[in-house]
């Protein structure tokens, strides 16, 4: 009895592969006694090939009579009566052990179910159990486990019986072998899932079909922090108030605006650990449905046997029926997508989608100090950054602030460079010359661009915005009154890039197209560090018209989705036109500024004048004569960019004949300026 000692120390040690194996054998060990006292009783032997009138007997009574007379011979027979503490113990270790217990009672196996799955982990386990199988079983090529052996072995007998809808097949805790005649017979060969292997021998490794799209992250109760805290306690408030089987929690955001992060917050409050799963990766969209189904009920199996939160990241492409048709849930489930999805009306499971708000300036703030010692840089509290962008950003500090400001440029990229022009922003304010009523209206405008967070958020003036808290603001005026140069100037100051919509690449002959590439430069430049340039604005914001045609109802239809869109804009924009009129009139409405460039007068013509012709080069060397200022600025009634392109032209004649600039270089250039719009200046009229 050296034997079944061991077997009683083994199981009382605990530890899921002893405490399986020990079962196992010590109830085979009382099975063998019991089977070698029937065979006794046969004649001629049960190994004979003749079948005898005592065999046919036995086969054929009751098995109640049969359960009965084991029952008895395991009390009567001294070396069974023997191995029943041993039993006992066996069974005890076995219905305490942890692993065994979630897996029997997360998927409601039953004693035969859990039974049977015992069989087949502890033969691939220990393969020298398939010859004590072959052997139970009375067969030499019956070396497995099967449902007859659990219910015979280390049950009381009975049925043995596994149906189709088993949670062992639906869960893909162990199936009949492939090619089996019979999968259902009481004798079909059954193997376990070998993740079920590695789970109760107590390996971490993710189930193998998952493995590099499933990730574990364990309970970090301290974490990151909580850039969205109202958000988390709403979630967790809707999660313990439904009464429903299961629970589906869909987290709407940006890539990289937090959302794994929130669903690990989400679990550590729930004091669970975190099973994410990158949906794109485990299901692409060539993948057969069948295969696809396989693939998330093993994940939703892992999370359950691992006892952690399940987060699908990813996965719009994946069709929700297929989410409903495996009935994959596991209690509360989150998902995470940048588009919410229409939930199947026929899933048991409550859904709710929550969207990610974009960060407040004081959570940017918090979060580039939790990774940078560096002073906050303007960019990080004035950009509507995600928080994956701020880390990067936080990452690159060491290197200054100019490799924060190109990284936050470069995260912000505006979408298809075919609909985007950058503009050079070489302007400051000391450079353009404007009326100062016109300047200190563009001041107004750069201050609201610069102040906008802490006025809505700190203040509390976004509940004036419900629909967007974006600024917009159209220059009109001449050509060349400075428009262009105004949005440099400011584009600069704010540190913005300065992009100018390709009209060309935007305006499209088919119908639809125009408003889905409106739609990409608007959902482009909402969150980018970018300053959204509309030159010649009335192309696309003009007046709409009476309709006469479909060309004439397509038309109206893209000024309406300019209307509703620009509504909604959060980000900034300027228009610049030189035919205000011409726009529509509810467009007036829905713009923060308007600013009215004029021409210059004779003191800004005056200070342009001076500016576009320097006195000398930077080695001192004077290039210009005796000029007339007083007279350039009255008698020469030009724009400033009209001043420019004289000023310049006056250089290169001056330059073809080696002298300096005169006068009268500059009113040659002046008149064949002025004869391009048309304006004729007659012989005498500047006085010679």
């Amino acid at each position: 009895m050296a034997t079944e000692a061991k077997i009683v120390d083994t199981a009382t040690a605990g530890g899921s592969v002893e405490t399986l194996l020990a079962r196992v054998r010590v109830h085979a060990q009382r099975h063998v006694l019991w089977m070698r006292s029937e065979w006794a009783a046969l004649n001629p032997p049960a190994e004979s090939t003749v079948v005898t009138d005592e065999e046919v007997d036995r086969l054929l009574g009751s098995p109640a009579e049969a359960a009965e007379r084991r029952a008895a011979f395991y009390q009567s027979d001294p070396a069974a009566r023997r191995l029943s503490p041993a039993i006992e113990a066996a069974d005890a270790a076995f219905a305490r052990e942890p692993a065994w217990s979630r897996i029997r009672e997360e998927f409601g196996l039953s004693l035969l179910e859990t039974d049977l799955l015992a069989l087949t982990a502890a033969v691939e386990i220990d393969p020298g159990l398939r010859r004590v199988y072959a052997y139970l079983h009375d067969e030499a090529s019956a070396a497995y486990a099967s449902p007859w052996l659990a219910a015979t072995v280390l049950g009381e007998g009975g049925a043995a019986l596994i149906d189709p809808q088993s949670p062992l097949l639906h869960w893909r805790l162990a199936r009949p072998t492939e090619g089996a005649a019979s999968p259902w017979a009481a004798q079909a060969a059954w193997t376990a899932d070998p993740y079920i292997l590695f789970l109760v021998q107590g390996s971490a490794a993710p189930d193998t079909v998952l493995e590099g799209a499933a990730q574990d992250l364990p309970i970090d109760a301290a974490g990151n922090p909580c850039l969205y805290p109202e958000l988390l306690e709403t979630i967790l408030h809707f999660c313990n108030a439904v009464s429903a089987p299961a629970v589906e929690i869909e987290l709407i955001g940006e890539h990289g605006s937090g959302k794994k992060t929130l669903a690990s917050q989400i679990a550590a409050a729930l004091g669970l650990g975190l099973n994410v799963v990158d949906a794109d990766r485990l299901l692409p969209a060539d993948l057969p449905a069948p295969v696809a189904a396989d693939r998330i009920l093993r994940a939703v199996r892992m999370a359950r046997l691992t006892h952690r939160l399940l987060y699908w990241s990813g996965g719009e492409r994946t069709s929700q029926r297929l989410w409903q048709a495996t009935g994959g849930y596991s209690g509360l489930m989150l998902f995470g997508a940048v588009a919410a999805s229409n939930p199947a009306l026929q899933s048991p499971a409550a859904h709710r989608a929550f969207a990610l708000p974009r960060l407040r300036r004081t959570a940017r703030i918090e979060l580039w100090t939790r990774f940078s010692e560096e002073p906050v840089p303007k960019v990080i509290e004035d950009t509507a950054l995600k928080p994956a962008e701020i880390v990067r950003a936080a990452q690159v500090s060491p290197a200054g602030p100019e490799a924060v400001l190109d990284l936050c440029h470069e995260s912000g990229r505006a979408g298809p460079g075919d609909l985007f022009t950058t503009l050079p922003c070489p302007y400051d304010w000391s450079d353009i010359v404007l009326h100062h009523n016109v300047r200190e209206h563009l001041r107004e405008l750069e201050e609201q661009v610069r102040l906008r967070l802490a006025v809505y958020e700190e203040w509390g003036f976004d509940r004036l915005c419900p629909l967007g808290r974006g600024i917009t603001a159209l220059f009109a005026g001449p050509s060349g009154t400075g428009k262009t140069m105004a949005a440099q100037v400011i584009a600069r100051s704010l540190e913005l890039k300065l992009l100018r919509v390709d009209l060309a690449g935007v305006v499209n002959k088919y119908i639809g197209e125009t408003e889905k590439r409106l739609k990409q430069v608007f959902d482009a430049c909402e969150r980018a560090n970018v300053l959204l340039f509309f030159d010649e604005a009335d192309a696309l914001f003009g007046q709409r018209t009476q309709v006469k045609d479909a060309h004439d109802r397509f038309a109206n239809i893209e000024i309406d989705y300019l209307l509703q869109r620009m509504e909604q804009f959060e980000g900034i924009a300027i228009l610049a036109t030189n035919r205000k009129g011409d726009l529509e009139k509810a467009f007036l409405r829905r713009i923060r500024f308007i600013v009215d460039f004029l021409p210059p007068g004779p003191p800004e013509r005056l200070a342009l004048w001076q500016r576009a012709l320097a006195p000398r080069l930077e080695t001192g060397e004077e290039i210009l004569g005796p000029i007339d200022w007083g007279f350039l600025a009255q008698k020469l009634n030009m724009t400033g960019a009209g001043i420019t392109a004289t000023a310049l032209n006056a250089a290169f004649l001056a330059r073809a004949q080696n002298g300096r600039i005169t006068m009268d270089h500059i009113l040659h250039a002046a008149r064949r300026e002025m004869t391009k719009h048309g304006i004729v200046v007659r012989p005498g009229e500047w006085g010679g």
